[in-house]
């Protein structure tokens, strides 16, 4: 296989595949475009905060940027800059060194499992409902929080 002079040089190895594993990837994925929307445009909208991307079926998908993981303290002009790529499969950030696949995205997968796990319980610590109050206000008679044992 000859390396594509565009590409960066990979500490990879070297895949040897045939022509008949390449031509088998292809239909698959062209099998998969036919069923899966994929990216036309991607688009950042600064008033909204919101990257909106518009798909093959003809519906359109935006969400909040910051939702992203990497993306919590980008610049307007920072995620203006978002590409789409690989047939529509992925959004791509350059300056921000950001990928996500549209697939995933619209699955809700907007990073790494391990960052989602961080979010939700980040997220879920500034809940506020009564009953957390009640418990707090509780605590607070008995002399504050309980330690932690171990």
């Amino acid at each position: 296989m000859t390396p594509d002079p565009d590409l960066p040089d990979s500490d990879l190895p070297d895949a040897d595949l045939t022509d008949a594993q390449i031509d088998a990837a292809r239909l698959r994925g062209d099998q998969l475009a036919l069923v899966e929307p994929r990216a036309v445009t991607a688009r950042y909208d600064a008033a909204s905060r919101r990257v909106i991307v518009d798909l093959t079926n003809g519906c359109t998908f935006a969400f909040p940027a910051h939702a992203l993981q990497g993306l919590g303290d980008a610049s307007d002009q920072e995620l203006s800059q978002v590409e789409v790529l690989g047939s529509g499969y992925g959004l791509h950030w350059d300056l921000l060194d950001a990928d996500f696949t549209v697939p995933g995205l619209l699955m809700g997968l907007f990073g790494t499992r391990a960052w989602m796990a961080r979010e939700q319980a980040r997220i879920a610590g500034t809940a506020r409902s009564p009953a957390k109050a009640a418990a707090a206000r509780e605590n607070g008679r008995k002399g504050g929080r309980p330690r932690r044992v171990g």
